[in-house]
């Protein structure tokens, strides 16, 4: 994925209305799990809420959870983990790069 992409995955698009028809969840839904922190969009000068990919992809894992079973206290758990566990991943394949280029 180059930079272009991850810019544009990041950029909100859409509004909560079809971000919440993309993944079949209500707009109450989507702006309950801003309150909780689980969500943070982007918002317009006006204050409107707009959606990136990343966000809508964010709202398809909080989905799933909530398939199997999980509160919200304890998807925001996972969530984080899952944030953490990808930062420890990208570092450990740095310092494996940097490894190699030694030697």
């Amino acid at each position: 994925m180059t930079s272009g992409d991850d810019i544009d995955s990041a950029r909100g698009v859409y509004s909560i209305s079809v971000a919440a028809d993309l993944v079949g969840m209500g707009v109450q839904n989507l702006r309950l799990y801003e309150a909780r922190g689980l969500l943070a969009p982007a918002r317009t000068d006006g204050g409107t809420r707009r959606y990136s990919a990343d966000d809508v992809d964010r709202l398809r894992r909080i989905g799933e959870l909530l398939a199997d079973g999980l509160n919200l206290a304890g998807i925001a758990m996972v969530l984080d983990l899952e944030a953490e566990n990808a930062e420890l991943r990208r570092d450990a394949d740095g310092r494996r790069g940097q490894r190699a280029g030694d030697d």
